[in-house]
This record gives C-alpha cells, structure tokens and sequence, in this order.
C-alpha cells in the first residue's frame, strides 16, 4: 500500500485487521516521535474480535520506532499456551492485555506506557489530577486510580486485578507505574494518552511553583469535561494528520 493511499485514511471498523495492523503501527511511531517509549518496553494492543479476546499487539522487545504494520502479532486471551511458545509477547503484556481484553468489553483499543509527566504524577500519594485548565479537567472524575502496585506485573493474578480496577473507565493512573488509556479506536486511545500527558505535565509544573491551585469548581469541571466529550471527531483528524507527518519522514510503519 503506498503512503498516498494509506496516509489519510482513517479506521473502517474496530475489526479491519489490515487497518488496525497499519494504525497500531503508527500508532508506536507517534509515542516514539512524541519521546514516550521507554527501551523496547510498554505494549498497545487492539481487539479483532466482538468479544475482545483476539487481539492485536507488538512482538516482545521492539523498539516503537521501528515497528511495522507486518510485525505486530496476533494473540488470544483465552490461550493458555501462549507464554510458553518461541514467540511470545513481554510477560508484562500479556499479563495486562489479556486480562483486560478478556475482562472490559469497551477496550477495543489499549495503550499502556510511561510518559515522563504521567508517570511523575503516578508516584504521588495523591495522583489525583484536579481540574484547574481546559486539558485537566477532561479527565474530570473520568479515571480510575489504582494504588495497589505490588511489583512487576506479570502474573494473571496481577492482571485480573488491574482489570477490575480499570473497571468501566477509559483513564487508569497506575501508582508507582505509569498510565493505561483504552479506546472505540486506536485514534480516540492516542489522543486520550495524549491529552493525559498534557494534563499532567501541567499538574507537575503548577506543583513546582508552590502557589496555590486555581481549582474549578465541580460543576464547571463537570461542564468543562461534558464539552470534551462533544468533540470526539477531533481525535481521528490529529491521528490522520500525525500519520502524513509519518509519511513524509518514514512510511515504512505500513509495510
């Protein structure tokens, strides 16, 4: 597929395998671009079934900015033989995508890595982010905060756990870890992390100044986050418009 072709097209359906294999894999270029990844860590994933149990994510240790649409792999949840096989995924990754795929219906789209900012905000006691601009009121009293970090995760215990907390939010803080973000699609799953790491860049910064926070009041964070809400169309035209960035630098992440 050439890069003309490919690059303003958006997602058919949650289940176009061939798309969602090119997506996710611009998807790993924009994080790497934007100075997210972390070594040949952190995953995304994107289901290919009604029931979420197939899904799609990327190989064990690959660098995101070398990731194509042929490299990502096929998994299924309810495969108990998995991690026993030549080319299975990070213990990690399995252990949070499986079981949060298998458990929460709506996660049709999963990004889970360590941002500086969001992670920074995820080793506070409080990572709670308050309402006090537009960006940080969007996740107003829309995330879930999990404060049960109790080591690597890696077992299915840990992620049946992880799940349950992630329950029917979008958003998860992961204390002492880092943050998930699930999606419709995978373009509503990258604006979301990309806006929560916004909203906590500026947290950590207003922290810094020791000044007192300008906090909104409940109604009109309430009111602030309903009018993010209304505009969810923006996500597919900022991963469309990323993607043609992609394309005049490097348009392999479609091979």
């Amino acid at each position: 597929m050439s890069a003309s072709t490919h690059q303003l097209k958006s997602v058919k359906t949650e289940y176009d395998d061939q798309q969602l294999r090119i997506d996710l894999a611009a998807c790993f270029r924009m994080v790497a671009e934007l100075g997210w990844n972390e070594s040949v860590a952190n995953h995304f994933s994107a289901t290919v079934s009604e029931d979420g149990t197939r899904f799609l994510m990327n190989p064990k240790w690959m660098h995101f900015s070398l990731i194509k649409a042929s490299d990502i792999q096929l998994f299924d949840s309810s495969d108990d033989e998995t991690m026993g096989r030549d080319d299975a995924p990070d213990p990690s990754a399995w252990c949070i995508h499986s079981r949060i795929h298998a458990a929460v219906p709506h996660a049709k789209a999963l990004l889970h890595c360590h941002p500086p900012y969001a992670t920074a905000m995820s080793c506070l006691k409080d990572p709670t982010i308050l309402p006090i601009d537009q960006n940080t009121a969007k996740f107003y009293d829309r995330i879930a905060i999990d404060l049960g970090f109790d080591g690597m995760a890696d077992n299915e215990e840990e992620g049946e756990r992880i799940a349950a907390v992630l329950d029917k939010n979008n958003y998860m803080m992961m204390g002492n870890h880092g943050v998930s973000v699930i999606g419709n699609t995978i373009a509503e799953a990258f604006e979301d992390m990309y806006y929560l790491e916004k909203a906590c860049r500026t947290m950590i910064l207003a922290y810094q100044t020791g000044q007192p926070l300008n906090i909104m009041t409940p109604e009109i964070a309430e009111k602030t986050a309903q009018g993010w809400d209304r505009v969810r169309g923006m996500a597919q035209e900022h991963f469309n418009q990323f993607k043609v960035l992609l394309d005049r630098k490097d348009p392999s992440y479609a091979d």
